[in-house]
C-alpha cells in the first residue's frame, strides 16, 4: 500500500541531453476543509492546502495556534467522511468548550506557501497567548543546537522520497528528539506538531526547542509563542517581524543553523557556549 502522502507520477528524465522514462515521487497537496462542532452547530473554520496525513493534529494546532479554542480546551472526538473524501475533517468540541469564533473570517482560506495569507490586518494576527511571557530557562549549549539539523535530516522520511516537504521538530534541552512532523506547507507541518503535543495534553512545551527546516516567517513565531515554546531555531533565516515577536514574548530565535555556526536573534541568556 503506497503512502497518502506520497503520488508516483512518470516522468522524463534528461541527463547528458539523453531522455530516460522514469517515475518521480511527488509529496500530495491537498485542500482539507477543517470545521468546529459543538452540539448540534456545525461551522466552518478553514481550508488549508495540506500534505494528506495527521488531519485530526493538523486542525487541533491550527485551532490552538490562531486562537480559536485554548489549550485548555477539550476535543471529544473527529468526523471524517468516506475514503473517497478525505478532504473534510470536523472537530468535535466538548460542550463546556466555547471556541473564539471572531478571527474564522480570516481563515477561510491559507495557502501551503504562507500561514498569514488573507488575515486581514496586523493587530488580528496578534493573538495573545496565555504562555507569554515566556519564563526563563531552559539553557541550552551551543553544541546541542549545532547536532539538530543532522538529526532532524536523519527523520525525514517523506523529505527523502519526494524532496519537496518542511518539517517541525521537537527537541528536549539535551537534544533528544520527541516529535516530527513533515507537510508541503511549513505552517502545517508546526500546526500538526503542536496539534500532535495538545492531544497528548503536553502543552505549555515549555522545556523544549523547536527546529524548522526552512526559514522562521513571523507566523510561525506566533505558533511557537501559543505552544508556549521558549527556543526556536531555523536552518534559514528569521523576517525582521519574527525577530520583533521573538523579543517581545521572550522566545530565543536562531537562524542560519548550519554545520557548526548559528545566529541569535533574541533571548541569547538561553544559549551558552561550554567553551
Amino acid at each position: 500500500m503506497g503512502s497518502p502522502s506520497i503520488s508516483r507520477v512518470s516522468i522524463t528524465k534528461i541527463k547528458a541531453g539523453i531522455a530516460h522514462p522514469e517515475t518521480d515521487a511527488l509529496a500530495i497537496e491537498e485542500p482539507l476543509q477543517i470545521s468546529i462542532k459543538k452540539g448540534n452547530s456545525t461551522e466552518p473554520v478553514s481550508v488549508t492546502m495540506r500534505t494528506p496525513g495527521n488531519d485530526e493534529e493538523l486542525a487541533s494546532g491550527l485551532l490552538i495556534t490562531e486562537g480559536i479554542i485554548g489549550h485548555t480546551a477539550v476535543i471529544t472526538d473527529f468526523e471524517t467522511p468516506a475514503a473517497d473524501e478525505r478532504n473534510h475533517i470536523t472537530v468535535i468540541l466538548d460542550e463546556n468548550t466555547t471556541p473564539d469564533l471572531r478571527n474564522t473570517s480570516r481563515n477561510s482560506y491559507s495557502s501551503s506557501a504562507c500561514g498569514v495569507c488573507g488575515k486581514t490586518t496586523i493587530d488580528s494576527i496578534e493573538i495573545n497567548s496565555p504562555f507569554i511571557p515566556l519564563p526563563e530557562g531552559p539553557l541550552i549549549r551551543h553544541e546541542v543546537l549545532i547536532e539538530l539539523p543532522r538529526t532532524l535530516r536523519q527523520h525525514q522520511s517523506l523529505f527523502d522520497s519526494t524532496g519537496g516537504l518542511h518539517a517541525a521538530a521537537l527537541f528536549d534541552s539535551s537534544g533528544e528528539i520527541r516529535i516530527l512532523r513533515e507537510d508541503i506547507g511549513r505552517h502545517n507541518a508546526l500546526d500538526k506538531l503542536i496539534g500532535a503535543s495538545f492531544l497528548e495534553k503536553c502543552l505549555p512545551l515549555r522545556n523544549c526547542i523547536l527546529l524548522l527546516s526552512g526559514r522562521a516567517g513571523f507566523e510561525l513565531i506566533q505558533k511557537a509563542a501559543m505552544a508556549g515554546i521558549p527556543v526556536v531555531a531555523a536552518v534559514g533565516a528569521p523576517s525582521s517581524l519574527a525577530v520583533s515577536l521573538a523579543k517581545s514574548a521572550g522566545i530565543t530565535l536562531v537562524g542560519f543553523l548550519r554545520e557548526d555556526r548559528f545566529n541569535i536573534y533574541s533571548h541569547e541568556e538561553r544559549i551558552y557556549c561550554s567553551s
